[in-house]
């Protein structure tokens, strides 16, 4: 699917998924996640451990205007915002404060990998009673891009049979996420998934937050030009700036910022301005279940 095969679009053609992370870590989060949904993100994920998964539930349920995967997590990163697991049998994955480890480090060091797949399964199944029409996986934080851990979020997909984020790499960008030593059984998965007709990103852009506050939009531009032909992922954190975010994470204003400039038309017009098509992950889904 690396030309859009079976999407319409030519191999030269950019194609892009306007992805909001992080949909029920917070109220805050739900807020400017579901007002950028409205607009010009075009899927979000859901954290099923957090404390606002309920409610974005809540408004998901029976909605297949929204376009919601899951946002496997196994981490807290927060020092103060904490969640557990899902799952009662999953303990390698709790810090002795009861809360999930805070870094990815940590996770790989304590985890195994038997309990990462009981608490992501349990992850899926709790979505997808809770009414959410589960469109994609995808990994909070790329903690189970580790290779300890990849196996279990690529048979997830296989037996939901859902389309994942699963990027193209070199082995530079391998070596810069951490993914050298699985460099190999990496490459050997992606040509595997591929041939079963999974879609695979040929450029991704995690630096959301990475700007000064109000200068987000000329961020978020470059961050769109800087995506080469073919199917491409773009990553966001939209959220409602206010108390709870303030009191929540730093980079509050970047969120808050990203929020209003994804539902605002800015980014639109900045995806029209560049010849960038926008697609969602529903569109993979139905196409990865229809072969």
């Amino acid at each position: 699917m690396a030309n859009h095969s079976g999407l319409g679009f030519g191999a030269e053609e950019r194609v892009v998924v306007v992805h909001v992370d992080d949909v029920g870590m917070s109220n805050a989060a739900n807020e400017g996640a579901f007002r950028a949904l409205e607009a010009d993100a075009t899927c979000g994920s859901v954290m099923v451990p957090c404390p606002a998964f309920e409610a974005a539930a809540e408004i998901a349920s029976g909605r297949d205007d929204l376009d919601l995967g899951v946002h496997l997590t196994l981490n807290a990163e927060y020092e103060t915002w904490r969640w557990g697991t899902v799952s009662d049998d999953a303990p390698s994955l709790l810090s002795p404060d009861g809360g999930m480890w805070r870094t990815t480090v940590e996770t790989v060091e304590h985890a195994s990998a038997e309990d990462v797949e009981t608490e992501l399964r349990a992850q899926v199944e709790r979505a997808l009673e809770a009414g959410v029409d589960v469109t994609h996986l995808d990994s909070h934080m790329g903690t189970v891009f580790d290779p300890k851990f990849v196996d279990v979020y690529v048979q997830l997909a296989r037996h939901y049979r859902l389309p994942v984020f699963i990027p193209r790499v070199d082995r530079s960008v391998a070596e810069r996420r951490g993914l050298s030593g699985g460099l190999k059984h990496y490459v050997e998965m992606i040509d595997e998934a591929e041939a079963d007709g999974f879609p695979i990103f040929e450029g991704f852009n995690a630096d959301s937050l990475e700007f000064e506050p109000g200068t987000g939009l000329a961020h978020n531009t470059a961050r769109v030009a800087s995506l080469p032909p073919g199917l491409s992922y773009l990553i966001t954190h939209c959220a409602q700036g206010g108390d709870e975010l303030r009191s929540i994470t730093h980079d509050w204003r970047q969120r808050d910022e990203e929020s209003r400039i994804y539902s605002d038309g800015s980014m639109g017009r900045a995806f029209r301005e560049q010849g960038v098509h926008t697609i969602g992950m529903r569109e993979l889904r139905d196409l990865l279940r229809d072969r």
